[in-house]
């Protein structure tokens, strides 16, 4: 009866239930869809008076932060009961690469050949983790959101400054992984 829950999803699938979740958000309290402001707000509720940047009702965003707490307990749940813990499947050619890399664990998303606290202090490690942190969240915060704030909701009001932030996205994606990743992952770890 679960089996059809534990494998993947096809995109057919998956793309409409996120895309349902903005006019569902819209309908139920005229709601944003967005994760990266999530930050912002507990920031907001740890130092209330301290910076000029979190002066603002954060409580009513408060939504978000159940938001976001749901999508990290369901994931949670959904890795714990529902999923096969099979190792993640790739395209052989890929394989190779990354094996010329020391990328060989495929048991989760995230490679912890790469991503383990061992390799926090390694160059390698560090410019993925550290230095690739610092620019996600610059980069979300000029952008004026994330790829979910203006890839899904933003995209779908029609607003030409997600559409612009989306082909950005896109764009720095595409040369990372084609022409600077693969320079990083020769560094030594």
């Amino acid at each position: 009866m679960t089996e059809w829950i534990k494998n993947p999803w096809p995109w057919y699938i998956g793309g409409p239930l996120i895309g349902l979740s903005v006019p569902l958000l819209l309908l139920i309290g005229n709601k944003r869809l967005g994760v990266s402001s999530s930050l912002r707000h507990i920031c907001a509720a740890c130092f209330p008076a301290n910076i000029q940047f979190f002066k603002y009702d954060w409580k009513r965003e408060a939504w978000n932060l159940f938001f976001v707490a749901g999508i990290l307990i369901g994931a949670f749940l959904a890795h714990e009961f529902l999923s096969n813990h099979q190792a993640i499947r790739i395209n052989p050619k890929l394989a190779a690469e990354l094996s010329r890399n020391g990328i060989n664990n495929y048991k989760s998303l995230a490679p912890p050949d790469i991503f383990n606290w061992a390799s926090l202090v390694t160059l390698r490690g560090f410019i993925m983790m550290v230095i690739g942190g610092l620019f996600v969240g610059f980069g979300t915060r000029y952008a004026g959101g994330c790829t979910s704030g203006h890839s899904i909701m933003g995209l779908s009001n029609l607003q030409w400054p997600s559409l612009v932030a989306t082909v950005c996205f896109m764009i720095g994606g595409i040369l990372m992984a084609n022409f600077i990743l693969p320079y990083i992952l020769q560094l030594k770890s």
